[in-house]
This record gives structure tokens, C-alpha cells and sequence, in this order.
């Protein structure tokens, strides 16, 4: 009998090695390895039509290169999927044939929130089946009636096998298919078990396939892994037409899906949804919910307005400093990038003149939201000057600005429609850049329909904005 041979197959990048290491070579991560059967591949008749149709219309030379011109477009108009929010995020609805990924940890709500979108379609658009791999019917079932979703049209299917769940969709012919999860689903031609990288791109790639042919969108469900990606290689967000992140603080009600990839729509869109006892509710005005407990006359607390894809969305930033105890003084944030919060520190210490070098510093970003763009540079730093001086800032300014290392206030994005989001949740001052026609845009907008007492500061400087914030 001849000696079975193996190699190590890294489960993050899809490297392979002929020996197990420790530390992936191709892409560095720790421990990723994981011995696998060296079983040559050959692809079967079955496999060649699964990933490229039908062979008799490879024969009726449907597969040959199409002009431009000829080639007619679907008919089909975005499907919704029930909610503002989601369909805001997916750029208008779902588009026929779309392969839609979905990651988010364990428990955030990624099944819930697409059972309740598969209840929805069935019930306007057409039968959807659901494909479960870690949960038996009669559990969605029960969740389901949690929900209170009748599903008279919503077909449930408990399988692993992408042949079986191919078949369920051709048979079918459905207006949505969903897979929960692609880490559990097994391609019957790869010998690896499922959850390997291997079987996760084969099924993928069949997925993708069967939206393509028959123009059906799927929606499928991806764990991530501790440092935040879909467990699997890059290569699964390549194939995928959108990736969303249901993101959110496990002890906080409030979820964020963020686009992060869309084909068919614009880029890092947010929608905002609630978790309850009846599922996930949509928030129509996040900004009012975030800044709802805000604490009037409060040292150390800014609200900045971030730009989430299109939308504006306004946020309280807080901070805390107070004198360090030992020798090295602690930083700590949260919700806030960590070498973006030494940055602003080191500016506020090098030209502003604050002391808070030898201070601990806590960040937080109120509401387990997460701030990454610049623009909300001046709205940390305020606070943050706030905290040192003991001096609130009045509970009706807005900020808008990027900080540069020179102290300089730079110029940021949209900043019209900041300044009219802000003006209409009741805010009565804000304070943007000088720089980058800030004054200009001002002018624009006290001409432009914003209420008579909403007044507009520009600053050059960081220096500048602390004397107006902290003294207005």
C-alpha cells in the first residue's frame, strides 16, 4: 500500500508547506497550520458544470465573448430587503445574482438579522430558502416564531452538502437563497474537512456560481476570527460582490452594519439597528440616540460629526485625565485608534502647551461605536483639553476637523452637510477648519436655509478652536 502523503495547509492566507512551522511564511500568522491529506485533485464532470453551467450551453456557444453593445441588461429591479437601513447599506436592495457576505462574532445577530430578511422577501417578493448548517430546522423554527415570522413562502433546509443545497436552489428556483454558515458547508470533491480554507473558497466559488447562472441572490454567513476578518483567506471577500460587518459591543443593544465591499453601491455605508426581544429594529436617527444621555456641563465630553459612507452621524467623545500615579503614565481608548489618540496628545503637549504627558489618559467613544476617519481629530483633543482644564464645553457645539502635526486644523470632506446635520438635531454653534474654503462654506450656509441663531467658527488652529470651545 502506498505511503499516504501529507502537507500543512495555512487556514488564514491558504500557503502551503511541506513541513509544519510555527509562524506562516507567506503570510506571518501564528499557528495557522493544519495538516492536510496531499490528495491530487481531479475535476469531475459534475464539478466542471457546477462552476461553469450547463455543458449543452457551453455547446450552444452561450460561453463565448459578447460585444458590449449586444449584451442586455437584467431586467430584474434591487430587491428590498425590508429594512431602510440595510438597503441603504447594500446601495438600494439586493441585485439579482449578488453573492452578499456577512461576518460579525458569535452572538452579535447575523442570523437573526438575515432570518428576518428572508421573512420579509418571502412574503413581498417570492419563495426564500434557507440553507441552516449549525442548527436544525425545528431550532429555526423556533426562532423564527420568536420573531413572529409566519414564512408560508420561507423554505428551511438543514444541510452541509453543497450538492444538496445546488440542488435545493435549482429544484426551487427561489427569490433568495441564504447559507448559514459557509465555515460549515462541505464540497463532496475536496477532501479537507469543513472550515478548512480549501473547502470555504470551493464552496464560495459554487455559491458565486449559482448566483451568476441563474440570477439569484445569496446571501451567505461568514464567523470571523479575534483580529476581526472573515476566518478564511482575503480571497473570500474577492469573490463576494459585498461584504458587510454586523458590528457591537456585546453589552450594548445597539448594532452596526458597515460596508465594507459593494459592487453595486457605494463603500462604508452604516445602518443602525437595536437588538430586542422581538429581534433587530432599525434606528432611523442614530445621532439623536447616541447623544440621548448625554450629561449637561460635563468636564471632558465633545460631540464630533463623522461621515459614515454618505451619512453624517453625530457622536459624543469623552475623556478623563487625571495626574499619574507611577512613573509611566497609561493610555487608554476605546472605540478611538490608539496611535491616532499619541498623536493628538503629543500635539496638544507640543503646541498647545498642556501638560498631559504625565497624566493618564482615558478615550472613550460613547455608545460602543468606533470612530476611524480624521475629521473627528478636533473633537478628541477638545475633550481631552476640556478634561486638563476643568472646563465643559458648552453642551450646544458641534466640532469638525483633522489636526495636523503642526497644530494646524486641515480641511476635511462634505463638510456642508456636517455642518446641516448638526444644525438640525439643535445644535447653535459648530466649529469647523479655516482652511479649505471653511469660510466660504460658512457664508454659503448661513444663506442656505439654517436657522437664524446657528452660528459657524472657523479656526486655523488647533490653539485657536480650544480658546473658542472652552470659552464660548
Amino acid at each position: 500500500m502506498p505511503k499516504l502523503r501529507t502537507k500543512y495547509i495555512c487556514q488564514q492566507c491558504g500557503g502551503e508547506q511541506s513541513k509544519w512551522v510555527g509562524k506562516c511564511p507567506d503570510c506571518g500568522a501564528w499557528n495557522t497550520l493544519e495538516e492536510v491529506a496531499d490528495v491530487p485533485q481531479h475535476p469531475t464532470r459534475q464539478r466542471r458544470q457546477t462552476l461553469m453551467g450547463n455543458s449543452s450551453s457551453i455547446a450552444q456557444g452561450t460561453h463565448i465573448p459578447v460585444v458590449l453593445p449586444e449584451i442586455q441588461p437584467l431586467a430584474q429591479e434591487r430587491i428590498s430587503v425590508g429594512y431602510e437601513e440595510m438597503n441603504r447599506v447594500l446601495g438600494g436592495g439586493l441585485v439579482a445574482g449578488s453573492l452578499t457576505l456577512i461576518g460579525g462574532e458569535p452572538g452579535i445577530g447575523k442570523s437573526t438579522l438575515l432570518l428576518q430578511v428572508a421573512g420579509y422577501v418571502a412574503r413581498t417578493a417570492g419563495p426564500v430558502l434557507y440553507v441552516s448548517g449549525e442548527e436544525s430546522i425545528e431550532q429555526v423554527k423556533m426562532r423564527a416564531e420568536r420573531l413572529d415570522i409566519s414564512g408560508e413562502r420561507l423554505y428551511l433546509l438543514s444541510s452541509i452538502e453543497m450538492e444538496v443545497i445546488i440542488d435545493a436552489a435549482n429544484r426551487m428556483k427561489p427569490a433568495l437563497v441564504i447559507v448559514d454558515s459557509i465555515q460549515t458547508t462541505l464540497a463532496a470533491q475536496i477532501t479537507s474537512a469543513p472550515g478548512s480554507i480549501s473547502q470555504v473558497r470551493e464552496c464560495t466559488m459554487q455559491l458565486m456560481q449559482l448566483a451568476k447562472n441563474t440570477h439569484t441572490p445569496v446571501f451567505i454567513i461568514g464567523h470571523i476570527t479575534k483580529e476581526g476578518t472573515v476566518a478564511g483567506p482575503k480571497a473570500l471577500e474577492h469573490i463576494a460582490d459585498a461584504v458587510l460587518y454586523l458590528e457591537g459591543e456585546r453589552y450594548h443593544t445597539y448594532r452596526l452594519l458597515r460596508g465594507v465591499k459593494n459592487r453595486f453601491g457605494a463603500t462604508h455605508e452604516v445602518g443602525v439597528f437595536e437588538m430586542h426581544g422581538e429581534g433587530l429594529l432599525e434606528v432611523a436617527n442614530p445621532s439623536a440616540i447616541f447623544l440621548a444621555d448625554r450629561a449637561a456641563g460635563a468636564t471632558g465630553s465633545a460631540v464630533v460629526v463623522s461621515m459614515e459612507g454618505t451619512r453624517p452621524i453625530l457622536v459624543e467623545v469623552q475623556a478623563l485625565v487625571i495626574p499619574s500615579n507611577f512613573g509611566n503614565p497609561r493610555c487608554t481608548t476605546n472605540g478611538i485608534e490608539y496611535s491616532r489618540l499619541m498623536m493628538l496628545l503629543a500635539v496638544l503637549t507640543k503646541r498647545v502647551g498642556l501638560a498631559v504627558n504625565n497624566h493618564d489618559v482615558y478615550a472613550n467613544v460613547v455608545g460602543g461605536f468606533t470612530l476611524e476617519e480624521p475629521a473627528i481629530d478636533l473633537g478628541i483633543a477638545t475633550a481631552i483639553a476640556s478634561s486638563y482644564r476643568e472646563k465643559n464645553v458648552a453642551p450646544d457645539i458641534a466640532l469638525i476637523g483633522e489636526v495636523g502635526l503642526s497644530g494646524e486644523l486641515r480641511a476635511v470632506n462634505r463638510l456642508a452637510m456636517r455642518i446641516r446635520e448638526a444644525a438640525k438635531l439643535g445644535f447653535k454653534r459648530c466649529i469647523v477648519p479655516k482652511a479649505g474654503g471653511g469660510s466660504k462654506v460658512s457664508a454659503e450656509l448661513a444663506n442656505a436655509g439654517l436657522p437664524s441663531d446657528f452660528k459657524i467658527a472657523t479656526a486655523s488652529t488647533l490653539a485657536v478652536a480650544l480658546e473658542i470651545a472652552l470659552h464660548a
